[in-house]
C-alpha cells in the first residue's frame, strides 16, 4: 500500500498555488486591447489575407502618377527595389517576432517591440506615435478615396448633379462606422478574403481599361517626358518615392502576426509569399499599363484618366463596376487600419476581467470607436488631397516603420558579426532609407503646400 508524505503534499500544493498566482498575475497584466482585439487564433492563410488587404489596396492605382515624376526606367526600378526591400524587411521583422516568441515573450504590437529592443522611450515617443499617425492617416485617406469613388459613380449617373464631395465622404464614413464595430482583427479574416478577390478584379479592370484607351483614338498623345524645371523634377522624384513607399507600406506587421495561433514559426513567411504573389501581378500591371496609356498626364488615381471632361473613355458600366469594387475593398482596408486604434481604445476603456460582450465593454467600445471614425471622416472631408496624404504618410510614416526599423530590430536582436554581409546590408538599408525619408518628407510637405494654394477646406474636387 503506497503512502503520500505530508511534505510532498505541501510541495505539490505550493506549486499549484504558485501556478494559480502566476496565472492571475498574467491575466491582470494582459490588457483588454491584446485580449479582445489581437486574438491569436488565425492560420498562415488568414495572415496572408490580412497582409494582402493591408498592402494590395487602392493606392496602387496611383502608381502611374508616381511614374510621371520618375519616367520609365527609374519608375520600374523604384517599384522593383521597393518590392524586394519591403519583402526582406517584413520577413526580417517576422523573424525577430518569432525569436522572441520562442524565448517565451511574444510581442503583439509594434510599440512593444520597440520598447523591449530599443528602450521604453522609443516605443512611447517614436514608434507608437508614428504608427498611430500612419494607421489613422490611412483611415482618413481611405474614407476620402471611398467618397471620391462614390462621387464618380454619382456623376456618371447624374452629370448635372449638385451633391458635393464632402457629402459622399460622410456617406462612406457611415459605412466605416458600422465596420469599425467588428470586435477583433481575427474577425476580419473572411472580409479580407473577399477583399483579396476585389483587388485582383479592379486591378485587372484598371489594366484592361488603360490598354483599351491607350489603343484607341480617344486617349491622349503619349508623352513620357518629365515636366517642370530641375527643382520641380528633383522634388517630384522624392514625392514619387513617398507615394511608392505608401503603396508598399504596411506598418502593422506585428499586429498581423499577433493574429496567428501559436506556434508562429514559418507561418508569416508563407503569408508574405502569398501576399507578394498577388502584389507582383497587380502593382506592375497597373503601373506599366497606366503609364503607357496616359504618360505624364496620369492622374493621382488612374481611374480619373478614364474620363475626359466628364465623358467616359471606356463603357460606362465598366467605370461603375470598377469604382464600386474599389469602394468595397476600401471599406475593408479602413477596418484593418482601424485595428491599432481600436486596440489602444480597448486598452484604455475596456475591462479585461469582464466578458468581451458584456455591457461594461460593449458600450465603451461602441462610443470610442464611433468617435474615432467620426473624427477621421471630418478630417477627410476637410482636407480632400489624396495624393498629398499618400506622400506624407509614406515619407513620415511608412519609410521609418517598413524600410528602416525592421533591419535595425534584426541587427539589435540577432547581433550579426560586423564582418558578415547581412550586418552591412541592414546598416546600408537603414542609412540610405533614412536619407531618402528626410528628403521625401521635405518634398511631401512642399507638395502639400502647393496643393493648399489650389484647394480650400471642404473643397469639391
Amino acid at each position: 500500500m503506497s503512502t503520500v508524505s505530508p511534505s510532498s503534499v505541501a510541495v505539490d500544493g505550493g506549486k499549484d498555488i504558485a501556478k494559480i498566482r502566476h496565472q492571475d498575475e498574467a491575466q491582470k497584466e494582459l490588457d483588454a486591447g491584446a485580449l479582445f482585439v489581437l486574438k491569436s487564433k488565425g492560420s498562415w492563410l488568414h495572415c496572408g489575407y490580412h497582409l494582402t488587404n493591408s498592402i494590395v489596396c487602392p493606392p496602387l492605382l496611383s502608381l502611374p502618377y508616381a511614374f510621371t515624376f520618375l519616367g520609365w526606367e527609374t519608375g520600374i526600378l523604384c517599384l522593383a527595389i521597393a518590392a524586394l526591400e519591403t519583402f526582406y524587411s517584413y520577413n526580417s521583422i517576422s523573424l525577430v517576432l518569432e525569436h522572441h516568441a520562442q524565448l517565451g515573450h511574444r510581442h503583439l504590437r509594434f510599440r512593444d517591440m520597440a520598447h523591449d529592443i530599443m528602450g521604453p522611450n522609443w516605443g512611447r515617443y517614436y514608434v507608437g506615435p508614428i504608427q498611430f499617425m500612419v494607421c489613422y492617416g490611412a483611415v482618413v485617406g481611405g474614407v476620402l478615396l471611398g467618397g471620391q469613388c462614390m462621387k464618380a459613380i454619382y456623376l456618371l449617373s447624374h452629370p448635372d448633379g449638385t451633391m458635393k464631395l464632402y457629402e459622399f465622404v460622410i456617406i462612406f464614413g457611415c459605412l466605416i462606422l458600422i465596420l469599425a464595430q467588428i470586435p477583433s482583427f481575427h474577425s476580419l479574416r473572411h472580409i479580407n478574403m473577399i477583399a483579396l478577390a476585389l483587388c485582383l478584379t479592379y486591378s485587372a479592370c484598371a489594366t484592361a481599361g488603360s490598354i483599351y484607351v491607350g489603343n484607341s483614338s480617344k486617349g491622349p498623345n503619349k508623352d513620357y517626358s518629365i515636366l517642370g524645371d530641375n527643382e520641380s523634377r528633383v522634388f517630384g522624384m522624392f514625392n514619387a518615392i513617398g507615394i511608392i513607399a505608401t503603396t508598399f507600406g504596411n506598418g502593422i506587421i506585428p499586429e498581423i502576426q499577433a493574429t496567428i495561433a501559436p506556434p508562429v514559426k514559418g507561418k508569416m513567411f508563407k503569408g508574405l509569399c502569398f501576399c507578394y504573389a498577388v502584389l507582383g501581378v497587380t502593382f506592375f500591371s497597373v503601373a506599366i499599363s497606366g503609364y503607357w496609356a496616359f504618360g505624364n498626364q496620369s492622374e493621382g488615381l488612374i481611374l480619373g484618366n478614364f474620363l475626359d471632361d466628364g465623358k467616359p473613355l471606356v463603357p460606362k458600366w465598366f467605370l461603375f463596376m470598377t469604382n464600386f469594387l474599389v469602394i468595397l475593398q476600401q471599406s475593408a482596408i479602413a477596418a484593418v487600419y482601424l485595428q491599432p486604434t481600436n486596440e489602444v481604445l480597448e486598452k484604455t476603456f475596456a475591462d479585461p476581467l469582464s466578458k468581451e460582450f458584456s455591457l461594461r465593454n460593449v458600450i465603451p467600445r461602441i462610443i470610442s470607436r464611433s468617435l474615432s471614425v467620426i473624427i477621421a471622416t471630418f478630417v477627410a472631408a476637410m482636407l480632400p488631397f489624396f495624393g498629398g496624404i499618400n506622400s506624407v504618410l509614406g515619407a513620415f510614416g511608412f519609410i521609418p516603420l517598413d524600410f528602416i526599423l525592421p533591419v535595425v530590430f534584426f541587427n539589435l536582436t540577432f547581433k550579426p558579426s560586423k564582418s558578415s554581409p547581412i550586418f552591412w546590408l541592414n546598416l546600408s538599408i537603414a542609412v540610405v532609407f533614412s536619407a531618402i525619408g528626410v528628403i521625401a518628407a521635405i518634398a511631401a510637405a512642399r507638395q502639400m503646400g502647393l496643393d493648399a494654394k489650389n484647394y480650400q477646406l471642404f473643397a469639391n474636387v
